[in-house]
């Protein structure tokens, strides 16, 4: 972060998040299916969501559209926000922006939810745990951040805020509008936020452990 920019090296950075290799292709594609999957996960248990997920499952009480679709129309819009922010994207996040909430609504429609609390405080945890997992194998697929991440860096470039204070500004906002509009607030959401920044880390970090061949 501190080295030099180096002449035409920022478009070749761009060019690559558009240019995958098969590794790359495969780390991107199963980072998010395993990621909606998880979320999928938090929404099943009922024991509290994602603040994200709070909003999207909010707004599909309101709309009478699946929590999915709402998470896609979400990440279309944000990645809108883009263009005034000057984000650039890269594959991956369109792939995010389109895939995410169609691999959630997959596990909901395969995962039926249980009366036990028990099983339901397993389910949360199981989902953290691949939302998690998933989050490192999409990060380690470099194709570019997700709609929501790269608000949030937008926003912290543009407005000269931490990116403690943006992730924060962003994810209690979206987390009380989608609270008031019904979405699921609970024991899921604070496990979440304690513990999703650690597992994503860990499975970062064993990610670059794997000798990395270009395919």
């Amino acid at each position: 972060m501190g080295a030099h920019p180096v002449p035409g090296g920022g478009d070749a950075v761009e060019l690559s998040r558009w240019k995958p290799s098969l590794r790359q292709a495969v780390m991107l594609l199963v980072g998010l299916g395993v990621f909606g999957a998880g979320e999928g996960l938090l929404v099943v248990s009922g024991l509290g969501n994602s603040p994200w997920t709070v909003l999207a499952e909010g707004l599909a009480g309101a709309t009478g559209l699946t929590v999915g679709i709402v998470t896609n129309i979400i990440g279309l819009l944000v990645l809108l926000l883009w263009f005034p922010l000057r984000q650039r994207p890269g594959l991956g996040t369109v792939c995010n922006a389109l895939l995410l909430g169609v691999l959630m609504d997959l596990t909901l429609a395969i995962v039926p939810p249980s009366d036990s609390v028990v099983v339901n405080v397993l389910i949360v945890v199981l989902g953290i745990g691949l939302v998690g997992l998933g989050g490192g194998l999409y990060l380690g697929a470099a194709l570019g951040p997700g709609p929501r991440d790269g608000l949030m860096t937008g926003l912290h470039r543009t407005t000269g805020r931490s990116i403690t204070q943006v992730r924060w500004f962003l994810e209690i906002t979206v987390l009380i509008v989608g609270f008031l509009l019904g979405g699921t607030v609970g024991i899921g959401t604070v496990l979440f936020a304690l513990l999703v920044g650690p597992v994503i880390g860990a499975a970062v970090k064993a990610l670059s452990l794997v000798p990395s061949t270009r395919l």
